[in-house]
């Protein structure tokens, strides 16, 4: 059966589709969700989405996995305890709206699985939700999407046989580790765009290798590609990689489609930067089916630096959720200023007194009293508007 959503994005068959209405990192909205609405960014501005239409939407698209509603602040650092209620009170409403949905689907329609979204608050504080989504809806529902890995250890027991999908944003492979060690199954890694954006590929491997007795000095986790050192180096990005930017290319060419602004330099070093992800979850899988991944994840700390390299040069773009969301203010000064200042109405008047005799004494003139127009309306009201266009023009100073 065609799956609409997968075939407009070409998303092979192989490949987990996951709809989700909240992006990682999250986007502040200008303004707060309401009973019925949530608050998103879109690629026209900022938008509502209703339980109802997120409901019909899934059933519309067809996705694999179907992130719930979840009613959580960008911002968490104070949250009163009456929103955290409300929190509480609005995601139970909308995970009842997403199962209703899934009941209606028909015979030979594609189901899809929910994911139940677990709120970054106390336990005790989402009481109420977690009691009703044991009571009614644990058998609709086949994972829970985590927004604080850190509060895994809270989870009523009847809820630790479903997967875990993390949107708690890691700063680094070894949060991967701990996180992996709380219980979470699926990840979000922002941070692999972040460094291939700010050109750092990536450089580690798990397990850690064997450490040279003759150091004791820890590993960079990536490497600076806008560094001149590689101008000259036609070594492969990372030693012993075998994705295709590695295979087919080397550091200098790397380099210099950097230091031009090219967009392939960024896409080679996001196939690469994917390339040791993957094999770093390989790695994950394998240790926890040897039973030593406690002993690895300690290694691998002890080998490599805590934090990735910082960011020395310029990425290839600034995208819109990367700018600061902010509610209009007519008084806020704008980051792109008018190109032409604002008149007022009697100069405006006299411009189209200007046009109208123009036309009406020579009408193949109209376009160019359009021209003229438009350089009029630098210092126009120190002149009188004159039939003649000659005459009119003649001593206009145009800034």
């Amino acid at each position: 059966m065609p799956e609409p959503l997968r075939n407009f994005i070409a998303l092979p068959e192989d490949t987990l589709l996951v709809l989700g209405a909240r992006r990682n990192p999250p986007i502040a909205s200008p303004h707060g969700n309401t009973d019925t609405e949530i608050r998103l960014l879109t690629s026209v501005g900022f938008t509502t989405l209703s339980s109802e239409y997120y409901a019909a939407a899934a059933r519309k698209l067809q996705p694999d996995i179907v992130v719930g509603l979840g009613d959580i602040p960008v911002r968490q650092e104070a949250i009163s305890l009456k929103r955290k209620d409300r929190m509480s009170d609005r995601t139970e409403v909308w995970l009842r709206d997403m199962v209703a949905k899934q009941g209606t689907i028909d015979e030979g329609e594609k189901a899809w699985s929910i994911f139940a979204p677990i709120l970054p608050i106390e336990r005790d504080l989402q009481s109420w939700y977690l009691d009703h989504l044991l009571d009614d809806m644990v058998d609709k529902i086949s994972g829970l999407a985590i927004y604080d890995a850190y509060l895994l250890d809270n989870l009523p027991d009847q809820l630790h046989h479903l997967p875990r999908l993390s949107f708690h944003v890691p700063a680094s492979p070894q949060e991967l580790l701990r996180h992996v060690r709380m219980g979470v199954d699926v990840f979000t890694v922002p941070f692999l765009a972040d460094a291939t954006d700010a050109g750092i590929v990536l450089d580690f491997t798990f397990p850690a290798p064997v450490r040279d007795g003759n150091t004791s000095a820890r590993r960079s986790l990536g490497i600076d590609m806008w560094s001149g050192e590689h101008a000259l180096s036609v070594t492969p990005l990372s030693e012993g990689c075998t994705c295709y930017a590695c295979t087919k290319h080397h550091r200098a060419f790397l380099q210099h489609l950097l230091a031009a602004k090219e967009m392939l330099g960024w896409v080679l070093i996001q196939l690469h930067n994917h390339a040791i992800l993957s094999a770093f979850f390989t790695g994950i899988r394998a240790s926890i089916e040897a039973g030593t991944f406690d002993a690895d994840m300690t290694a691998f700390e002890a080998y490599y630096e805590p934090t990735l390299p910082e960011k020395s040069g310029q990425g290839p773009r600034v995208r819109g959720y990367q700018f600061k969301s902010e509610s209009h203010d007519p008084h806020r000064e704008k980051k792109n200023p008018k190109a032409f200042k604002k008149y007022n109405e009697e100069t405006i008047l006299k411009l189209k007194a200007a046009r109208s005799q123009q036309t009406q004494k020579r009408p193949a003139m109209t376009d160019v009293v359009d021209d003229e127009a438009l350089l009029g309306l630098v210092q126009l009201d120190e002149y009188v508007v004159d039939a003649d266009p000659d005459t009119h023009m003649k001593d206009l100073k145009v800034k």
